[in-house]
């Protein structure tokens, strides 16, 4: 059933209502809304309306009503409506990215911290993924005794650097002219092929040094995958100041849902092509998230995807003003890890 103009604008209200109060709302609350010019008889059977439809609950303690995750839907798809940041919440934004970071994993973290910090909400942050990014350059450079280091260059301007043993029959000029061999073998070729037959039919033209070529790239795989799958996490515990957690065993499955990394690389990497994704309740996995909203946004270096930045909350989120502070937070990033990049270019 299509919901007529006077329903959708009491469970606007109803929403709004709860949002700000927590508290079940009742038809006298509507009714004493200047702009409702409804008498309470009216909107109690509108909300009677309402919780047939599947859009409103009533908690068994309180006579008003909340409104469903099917409410919240509705209201996300239908009516909600983007708020506008102010200048000092703008500027607050920008205080965060005014110190310069000289590395992505500095600047990652700054951003998960900025997030929970200005929404109060729980923030989390997916690293750039590397995947299918380009190898632009790629150098062993000799360390003292029997260590070396990997350094790799992409095409969007990253840095990556592994630490290596070197072989002890390895002299520096063999050193020297391996560096050349894997720079001009890997030159060009995406990160995600590192570890696929790619790799083996180069290794077969190393001759002696195959070993030790395998070994680099096998470093250099476990590298890139334990620092694009690491979640940087920050403002876990401020959902227990949401009265829907103030129940102790749910804001512990909360917790431990928090703790699985991989659960919540799941969560960003299952977002990361759309530029924005919300799913309320239900709609989320695993299920200590089902009384969750989840807002994420998608980062960008120039017009390639980068990584995934979201919010976690009660599903009575202040929608509209998160998704506003995830957009500008997400145009922040773009920029300061544009900027990054540009003075590794020229350092």
């Amino acid at each position: 059933m299509e919901l007529d103009h006077r329903k959708i604008r009491i469970l606007q209200a109803i929403i709004d209502d709860y949002i700000l109060t927590a508290a079940p709302v009742g038809s006298r609350t509507i009714s004493k809304r200047a702009d409702f010019n409804l008498s309470s008889a009216t909107i109690r059977n509108e909300m009677s309306d309402l919780e047939e439809l599947g859009y409103l609950e009533q908690p068994h303690t309180s006579a008003g009503r909340v409104p469903s995750n099917k409410a919240y839907r509705f209201y996300v798809n239908r009516i909600m409506q983007r708020a506008q940041l102010s200048e000092h919440e703008r500027k607050a934004i920008r205080s965060y990215f005014i110190e310069r970071m000289d590395q992505v994993e500095s600047l990652v973290r700054q951003t998960a911290s900025a997030l929970s910090d200005i929404t109060r909400y729980t923030a989390i942050v997916l690293p750039p993924q590397l995947g299918t990014v380009r190898i632009k350059h790629v150098q062993v450079v000799p360390l003292s005794g029997d260590k070396a280091l990997l350094v790799l260059v992409t095409d969007t301007g990253f840095i990556r650097d592994v630490l290596l043993r070197v072989p002890e029959d390895m002299s520096a000029y063999d050193l020297e002219r391996f560096s050349n061999r894997i720079n001009d073998a890997l030159f060009d070729m995406r990160l995600d092929q590192v570890a696929v037959e790619a790799i083996l039919h180069i290794s077969e033209e190393m001759g002696s040094q195959r070993a030790f070529f395998l070994n680099i790239m096998e470093a250099l795989e476990r590298h890139i995958q334990e620092s694009t799958k690491k979640v940087e996490l920050s403002g876990a515990t401020n959902i227990l100041y949401y009265p829907e957690y103030s129940d102790v065993s749910k804001a512990k499955g909360f917790l431990a849902a928090l703790e699985g990394s991989d659960t919540l690389y799941q969560l960003l990497k299952k977002a990361s092509t759309l530029e924005f994704s919300i799913t309320i309740g239900e709609e989320n996995e695993p299920k200590q998230l089902k009384d969750c909203s989840v807002i994420t946004a998608t980062y960008r270096i120039g017009s390639e995807p980068m990584g995934s930045l979201g919010i976690i909350g009660p599903t009575r989120m202040h929608y509209s003003r998160v998704l506003s502070i995830l957009e500008y937070m997400q145009l922040s990033l773009s920029e300061a890890l544009a900027g990054l990049l540009e003075q590794d270019k020229l350092e």
